[in-house]
């Protein structure tokens, strides 16, 4: 038995038995919706970034209260990302981003100024030691967090598209993810975040459907989408193929930061998505987790798409396609609001009823996700949720404001 496979059939059969922990809930009450949390790698510090300005600390084991920075921003604050398991930094509807260090809460590291609209991403390389913003401004900023001091990190906008929603880097932080709110999903290969990319100056690939189940054994894709495009060009249409000179081609593959343009199958709507407004990547980057509405948005899907790479066939065609594996309707509440959950509390999905991954259980059409589990202990729509890294324990947040535990109950 693969002793990883054993320990995660564990891992499943106590998750099996989660149940709220009344006795570790907890409330932010006048602080305002719960946007974010996170949890420091160690597992030690659970992060809660809220609507008022604020972001409070709890030990997630004794549930008790560690810290509120209560002017941590002058708006939202919208996202938190740890660096390691003492550094970490927030995002604001304020544009700016802060660096704060848990040893020091007292002051902020520094304050990063860049953007010119909400921030609403963080990423980390950790490879490079580079931070990466993303924003309502349709910009991607690297920050160096290697050379900060009290007046900030030297930057650079490394990319821009129209309607950017969500950003993320792979776990290898090989690939970085976008998408869009005009229902696109741009991936930029063999990413390399030491080169800034002005429009024009990278490759883009043809932008198409992602392969669905029914197309598997299909060798063609449907044309692109003929409305708007995300990336700024001069005439109106989606972006065509362009050809980037030899000197930034790498011998037998795509050049660095080539760019794919992808319009991910979204059911119940054959035609295409409105909006994709959640983008999750599985811990091993397998695959890729899509919140998705319809054209009338008045349904909303659960999308899992597995990453199927392959050698490009010329030096800028497509090498990566997104396969419809699984699926299921939520439940349309909570409009307006980037929405990582539904309803009332929380569901826990399997990919099978038996828990497996995804390698074990990977269908030849796109199946249904499997609720193993729903818990609901909120009273107002959840609109964020995290796994612990270290504990069998999950948390979850609310538009009004609270906070909850998931623990074993046996």
């Amino acid at each position: 038995v693969d002793p990883a496979r054993d320990t995660f059939g564990a891992m499943t059969g106590l998750y099996g038995a989660i149940q709220p922990a009344d006795s570790v809930s907890l409330s932010t009450r006048t602080h305002g919706a719960v946007f974010n949390l996170e949890y420091s790698p160690d597992g030690s510090v659970l992060t809660v970034a809220c609507e008022q300005t604020e972001v409070l600390l709890f030990d997630p084991i004794s549930s008790k209260h560690i810290k509120t920075l209560s002017e941590a921003h002058e708006d939202c604050v919208n996202n938190i990302r740890f660096l390691d398991n003492r550094l970490f930094a927030t995002c604001s509807d304020d544009t700016t981003i802060a660096l704060w260090d848990l040893r020091k809460l007292n002051t902020k590291v520094c304050t990063l100024h860049g953007h010119t609209s909400w921030v609403k991403n963080i990423e980390y390389d950790t490879n490079t030691r580079l931070l990466v913003t993303s924003g309502f401004d349709g910009n991607v900023i690297i920050w160096d967090t290697n050379r900060c001091t009290e007046d900030g990190c030297p930057h650079k906008k490394f990319f821009h598209t129209r309607f950017l929603m969500r950003m993320r880097l792979t776990p290898d932080c090989s690939k970085m993810l976008i998408s869009t709110s005009s229902g696109y999903l741009l991936i930029l290969h063999d990413l390399d975040l030491n080169k800034s990319l002005e429009v024009g100056s990278y490759p883009i690939l043809r932008a198409r459907r992602t392969t669905s189940s029914s197309d598997i054994t299909s060798s063609g894709s449907s044309g692109p989408r003929a409305v708007g495009s995300p990336c700024h060009q001069n005439n109106s249409g989606p972006p065509a193929e362009k050809t980037l000179s030899r000197p930034a081609q790498r011998e037998g593959g795509s050049p660095r930061n080539s760019l794919e343009v992808l319009t991910p199958e979204v059911p119940g709507e054959r035609d295409r998505g409105n909006c994709i407004t959640s983008l999750q990547l599985h811990p091993k980057g397998w695959a890729t987790l899509l919140r998705c509405s319809s054209n009338t948005d008045d349904q909303e899907w659960t999308c899992v798409y597995e990453f199927q790479e392959g050698a490009p066939v010329r030096p800028v065609s497509p090498r990566c396609s997104l396969r419809l594996t699984h699926c299921i309707e939520e439940s349309n509440v909570g409009r307006g609001y980037i929405k990582e959950l539904h309803g009332f509390g929380i569901r826990l999905l399997g990919f099978d009823a038996h828990c497996s991954e995804l390698v074990d259980c990977l269908p030849r059409e796109a199946s249904p996700l499997r609720e193993i589990r729903s818990l609901y202990s909120h009273n107002d729509v959840v609109l964020t949720t995290k796994f612990s890294p270290t504990h069998c324990q999950i948390a979850s947040g609310c538009l009004s404001g609270r906070v909850s535990l998931y623990q074993p109950k046996f």
